[in-house]
């Protein structure tokens, strides 16, 4: 699994590029790469999120479709940012969880 995460991630890297040097346009090249990197970043942010599961579940679903989202701009040139921000929407309501609930890892 973590081969193919490892493979997915070039191949949206070499996509990008190959999409420069076919179309030379350096706004779409860093538009792609930062969007790329907050993906990237949600992702890792997200394992936060491990505890409660259910969060998780929909943390890596809405990865993927941020995922999806970049594609979707890389080949289409239309930029949906609702839905390759949408995992902030999970990584926000487990910090909420957090503050009303607490961790439950407090000193007695």
């Amino acid at each position: 699994m973590k081969a193919l995460i490892i493979l997915a991630i070039f191949a949206t890297v070499g996509g990008i590029f190959f999409q420069y040097s076919r179309n030379k346009d350096l706004k779409k090249l860093f538009i792609a790469l930062l969007t790329f990197a907050v993906i990237v970043s949600l992702a890792v942010v997200g394992n936060l999120t491990r505890q409660i599961m259910p969060i998780y579940l929909a943390h890596i679903m809405l990865i993927i479709v941020a995922w999806g989202g970049l594609i979707v701009y890389l080949v289409r040139e239309r930029y949906y940012w609702w839905i390759i921000f949408s995992p902030v929407v999970t990584v926000g309501l487990f910090l909420l969880l957090e503050l009303l609930t607490g961790s439950g890892h407090e000193i007695g």
